[in-house]
């Protein structure tokens, strides 16, 4: 039986503003559904994730800002870090635990700069949304053995999923073929769908999708 963690749930006191600071980490908004003035639901994906986040009014009665960090794992501290800070976010010098990983029972628990052995899941980074809830970022770049599930067939998508993501395809595949000759519609359909669900969002997605179509068929615009 699969059993997997999807989705965590962020407290806001502020929506529209939560909203943009996600976007500007970006996390793939995967949808923003009012159904009227006191519930709002917001779900964004960081790059990747097999894991969401869930904020909006009236889906959690935890007190904003008062999340334990949830943790990025990342493949290079350093090169996520800047990437953050070039996006406008403010985040912490580069750290390890005095004691190992996540051990805050010492009393400075945190040391500046990387683990001095350079060891995977012993670097770390912190930094904090517009209501501080606190996030870490760890640097994994070698996983332990054992700590990756081996998968025995394809992940499905459900069907709400899949008709939305076929319907938004539809959609930015029209503007594609106003341009261009005749094609097969399905040939850039699957370059976009496949982009998508690697976590690209929908303008990435359609250049993959034209990149792939000027490649393979040569489609000259009218």
């Amino acid at each position: 039986m699969d059993m997997k963690l999807e989705i965590l749930f962020v407290p806001v006191s502020d929506v529209d503003r939560a909203k943009r600071f996600y976007e500007t980490l970006g996390f793939r908004l995967d949808i923003d559904y009012v159904a009227n003035e006191d519930f709002r639901v917001i779900q964004f994906t960081p790059p990747n994730s097999e894991t969401s986040i869930i904020f909006g009014k009236g889906v959690t009665s935890a007190q904003p800002g008062s999340i334990d960090p949830p943790v990025l794992a990342v493949d290079d501290i350093d090169v996520a870090r800047d990437d953050l800070i070039a996006r406008g976010v403010k985040v912490s010098e580069v750290f390890h635990y005095a004691g190992g990983p996540f051990n805050n029972a010492l009393e400075k628990p945190c040391v500046s700069g990387a683990d001095p052995q350079g060891r995977s899941y012993f670097s770390f980074a912190s930094f904090e949304d517009p209501d501080g809830n606190g996030w870490l970022l760890q640097e994994i770049k070698t996983r332990l053995p054992g700590r990756e599930w081996k998968l025995t067939r394809p992940q499905d998508m459900n069907v709400a999923t899949l008709a939305g993501l076929l319907s938004e395809t539809a959609e930015h595949h029209s503007n594609f073929e106003k341009t261009h000759a005749e094609h097969q519609w399905w040939d850039w359909y699957a370059p976009y769908m496949s982009a998508r669900q690697n976590g690209s969002n929908p303008e990435e997605a359609a250049a993959a999708a034209d990149r792939y179509m000027e490649k393979i068929l040569h489609v000259l615009p009218r």
